[in-house]
């Protein structure tokens, strides 16, 4: 096992030497370990050219798109570089465009939902799955946004920040063409699509009355950092669909949320709850579902736990996915989670009271 030293309490634990801090000295010394965490999230983002923190000039621009909050100067870039201030305007993709690509996945696929969705399971049927069991023979359009709203140091897409600033959009027209008579469900993921969330919306409700009568379930894979002005037709485009919102809540504490993502909980949380307000509307399809991954010296039981009981409080039908961590991005010196590790996890789960509980990536266990 490789122990590294932590800059704060001296002690020989598991860490990221890029962060330097142990979970410990974050949860119980923040204020001494966030200058650390600042330094680390601002060189992770100056090898993209990313704002290196969210924009804050009380005489800047608020941009409304997503719950990142921020407020542009002249000439300067929100915290996702999809959006700029020119000449006093909010520039950046319009509504019928978006910073995005896309392929056609062949069902049944491996999705965070895969477990309890209608294209993994048949769950719906008829009404929103083309099969009994896992629908062979159509496919998932699975769309991805080349832009985000965190800075995961663990990011396993972490290729898609060369594309934040590419000079081309694809438009909704292309989007549209690209949704075959086979496929059955339509997965917005990233990267993050809260950035771009209008361009998904519009996309989402264009492409369910150019298939009407027939069956296409909208999905979010998503950090859960959207603007609440947005979030209604999120849940809606899903809701009427047969597709599930699946919500990345990577930390219930706040300060391991932070050094690992650079970004706020609360919006998360607030979201997540809205959206479980709908959960009972349709029961044979999940509408709401989070994952975790696990991180080792972050991320594992004692976390899983707390993140298990805020679900089961709002609502123990909630399906909740563990996922196995693969060393990745500025987090590379990270070993793999143990089998103890991640059973533990998903047993604390299960006593936190919920009841639909998963273990996913289980090839990734050491």
């Amino acid at each position: 096992m490789s122990l590294k030293t932590c800059l704060i309490c001296g002690e020989r634990k598991i860490l990221s030497s890029f962060i330097g801090i142990c979970k410990d000295c974050l949860r119980d010394n923040f204020n001494r370990a966030k200058p650390f965490l600042e330094k680390a999230h601002k060189e992770s983002r100056k090898a993209f050219s990313l704002p290196e923190e969210t924009p804050t000039d009380k005489e800047g621009i608020s941009c409304p798109i997503c719950a990142r909050g921020c407020r542009i100067a002249e000439g300067e870039y929100g915290y996702c570089g999809l959006r700029k201030i020119l000449k006093g305007k909010l520039l950046g993709p319009k509504i019928r465009e978006a910073r995005v690509s896309w392929y056609l996945d062949p069902l049944p696929t491996n999705c965070v939902a895969d477990w309890i969705c209608p294209g993994g399971t048949g769950c719906g049927y008829p009404k929103f799955a083309y099969r009994s069991g896992p629908e062979y023979g159509y496919y998932n359009l699975a769309v991805f946004f080349e832009a985000c709203n965190l800075n995961c140091l663990y990011c396993q897409n972490w290729h898609f920040k060369y594309a934040t600033f590419a000079t081309r959009y694809k438009t909704l027209e292309e989007f549209l063409e690209a949704i075959t008579p086979q496929v059955a469900c339509i997965c917005f993921f990233g990267g993050d699509p809260s950035p771009q969330a209008p361009f998904a919306i519009k996309a989402s409700f264009e492409a369910l009355k150019n298939k009407k009568g027939k069956i296409l379930r909208i999905c979010w894979e998503t950090n859960g950092h959207f603007s609440p002005h947005l979030l209604p037709k999120v849940i809606e485009t899903s809701l009427v669909s047969g597709g599930i919102i699946k919500f990345d809540l990577k930390a219930l504490t706040p300060e391991i949320y932070f050094a690992l993502t650079g970004g706020s909980l609360n919006p998360v949380l607030e979201n997540f709850k809205k959206v479980a307000e709908y959960f009972k509307e349709r029961p044979e399809v999940s509408l709401l579902t989070a994952s975790t991954l696990l991180v080792p010296g972050y991320v594992e039981e004692e976390e899983v736990e707390k993140i298990a009981q805020f679900i089961a409080e709002i609502n123990p039908q909630i399906p909740y996915r563990i996922l196995a961590f693969s060393p990745q991005f500025y987090m590379k010196d990270l070993p793999l989670i143990s089998k103890e590790v991640a059973y533990r996890a998903l047993e604390r789960a299960k006593k936190a009271g919920l009841k639909r509980v998963s273990l996913g990536n289980e090839h990734l266990l050491k």
